[in-house]
């Protein structure tokens, strides 16, 4: 029977669903072994410091938050699944060229044209997965595709483990060329996936503008998606200051932290179908929201009394405080999965994408200095201030979310908008959903019926 259910639960959606889960998994492979070895290499190959990485590393963020929207627009103009391929083929062949890469220069000019890839594939990816994806399957889609991009980061980090076990530095030579070949089987395997609906235009059709204002003139979508940034500090709370605040403020060993990574990356490729069941629409999705932000306040005062722990006590709830921003970060996947389905311009996907980078990064680029600092400094307080900051953020993405439907309800025609749905509408029966139109209404708690499809 249990061996049954995990095969269930293994099983993808839908034959669409396991196939750009196996792209998920490419990727994550590659950039997982080489993101694994890639401070040794940078140091010990291109002979460069620690201050020069992080350096570059910045000047290539910087970059790619410039060149988000740009990159979204190109999405659009070209269809997101050219362009997806494009950014994977593109990576492949920056991967190839970084052995030869031996100054600071060359590793600025590289890194740039890096994440400005990235920033084009990041913005195809989503947009692509959105416009091929039956409605009725875009949520547990893109579940079962988190489930899979977390299982190849973690068999990618053992590759890049094995690279720097040989303690060569001719292996770690050879590591982005193993990322290359795997970017590069990536960009074929997405060269054979279905046309989505936007890559079906013609030439002529890419060069006549879409009526009506862009992403930047939405306000509801712009304070969304920054909002949806300050819920993702999650992950400042879990590789930053949960790690810091183990070593530096309590009795717990060192080596719980990988302990800690490892049972995040358990509960991130078993349990994302599951936080994403029954989040069908806005209403449910802001309920997610709701769960995500209370894992994560739960996490913040779990963790600050381990201060005043000892032994046993401190190691059960430093792992505690672990497993719930955990939590939140899967509750969160699935909203945000939803708001993308139902609150973009379905003719404007790319650039909505592009301008979410933008706003996303705005809400949680601060997060590490001023978390750290907080919890650090702070204690007790900090952490307060830490949860209270999470809490403001829920309450006030509930009227930015009616600002954005709002939006497209006005300026969207009502054929195109049927488009921007999460799920069908049989789906919807199903967990008694209201319409995208009662987005305005109360959110009554709800219940899914055990026949709920996973």
């Amino acid at each position: 029977m249990i061996a049954a259910a995990v095969l269930r639960h293994m099983r993808p959606p839908s034959p669409l669903a396991g196939r750009l889960s196996a792209q998920s998994l490419l990727f994550a492979l590659g950039e997982g072994a080489f993101m694994t070895g890639s401070a040794v290499f940078f140091t010990q190959i291109v002979g460069l410091s620690a201050a020069q990485v992080g350096l570059g590393l910045t000047c290539a963020g910087i970059a790619a938050f410039l060149a988000a929207l740009p990159m979204g627009k190109l999405v659009d103009r070209f269809g997101p699944k050219r362009m997806w391929a494009v950014s994977a083929a593109g990576q492949a062949a920056m991967f190839a060229v970084w052995p030869l890469i031996t100054d600071f220069r060359g590793y600025v000019a590289m890194a740039i044209v890096m994440e400005v890839l990235g920033a084009l594939g990041g913005a195809a990816h989503g947009a692509y997965t959105i416009d091929v994806l039956p409605p009725g399957e875009r949520v547990k889609s893109r579940a079962y595709m988190y489930s899979a991009l977390n299982l190849g980061f973690t068999l990618g980090s053992l590759v890049g483990g094995v690279a720097l076990a040989f303690h060569s530095n001719d292996v770690l030579h050879a590591l982005p060329w193993f990322t290359a070949a795997a970017f590069l089987v990536n960009a074929t395997a997405i060269s054979r996936l279905p046309r989505a609906r936007h890559d079906e235009r013609t030439p002529s059709e890419r060069k006549v503008k879409v009526p009506g204002p862009g992403p930047l003139r939405n306000p509801g979508w712009l304070l969304t998606t920054f909002f949806e940034g300050v819920f993702w500090t999650n992950q400042v709370l879990l590789n930053v200051v949960i790690p810091l605040w183990l070593v530096e403020q309590t009795d717990a060993p060192r080596v719980l932290l990988a302990f800690l990574f490892g049972t995040n990356t358990v509960m991130c490729i078993f349990l994302p179908m599951v936080a994403a069941r029954g989040v069908t629409g806005i209403p449910t999705a802001l309920r997610a929201v709701r769960v995500s932000s209370t894992f994560f306040v739960i996490s913040c005062l779990i963790t600050m009394v381990t201060h005043d722990t000892v032994g046993w006590v401190t190691i059960a709830l430093v792992w505690l405080g672990h497993v719930t921003v955990t939590g939140a970060e899967l509750y969160l996947s699935a909203a945000g999965w939803t708001f993308e389905a139902e609150l973009m311009d379905p003719r404007q996907r790319g650039a909505y994408q592009g301008a979410a980078n933008l706003t996303g990064t705005l809400g949680k680029v601060w997060a590490p200095a001023v978390f750290t600092f907080l919890a650090m400094n702070w204690g007790a307080a900090g952490w307060l201030v830490i949860a209270s900051i999470i809490v403001v953020a829920t309450i006030a993405i509930h009227p930015s979310t009616r600002m954005a439907r709002r939006f497209l309800e006005k300026h969207v025609p009502p054929e195109v908008l049927n488009d921007a749905r999460a799920s069908g509408p049989e789906e919807a029966d199903l967990v008694d959903v209201p319409s995208l139109s009662a987005v305005d209404a109360p959110v009554p708690e709800r219940t899914v019926r055990p026949d709920q499809p996973t």
